[in-house]
């Protein structure tokens, strides 16, 4: 049974950091791509990041890039993003996410069946 758990959302101001990981556990981590999702309340949930699973390759959403990383350590089982310049439009339930299938193509697999975590808020002040 894969469990993921997210942690380190929280209230901050615009301008402001926020470094959010995932800790999962239950199978061989280091064998399936990892993604973020988000959602905002009354929309769906959106991606956010994905990152291939040997780390080297990283794909974002256009809102993001240049103030998100999405990073791995595989020794750890925890995926991160790494969220700077946050704005209020940034505020939602932030959902890590993982393949249900290994070595999948990292950029077309976050379309597929992924088991998820029970979600961080972060709240962006203006």
């Amino acid at each position: 049974q894969v469990q993921l758990v997210e942690s380190g959302g929280g209230l901050v101001q615009a301008g402001e950091s926020l470094r959010l990981s995932c800790a999962a556990s239950g199978r061989t981590f280091s064998s399936y791509n990892m993604h973020w999702f988000r959602q905002s309340p009354g929309k769906e949930r959106d991606f956010v990041a994905s990152i291939r699973w040997t780390g080297g390759s990283t794909v974002y959403t256009d809102s993001v890039k240049g103030r998100f990383t999405i990073s791995r350590d595989n020794a750890k089982n925890t995926v991160y993003l790494q969220m700077n310049s946050l704005k209020p439009e940034d505020t939602a339930v932030y959902y890590c996410a993982a393949d249900s299938v290994p070595y999948g193509n990292f950029v077309s697999s976050r379309s597929g069946y992924l088991y998820w975590g029970q979600g961080t808020q972060v709240t962006v002040s203006s």
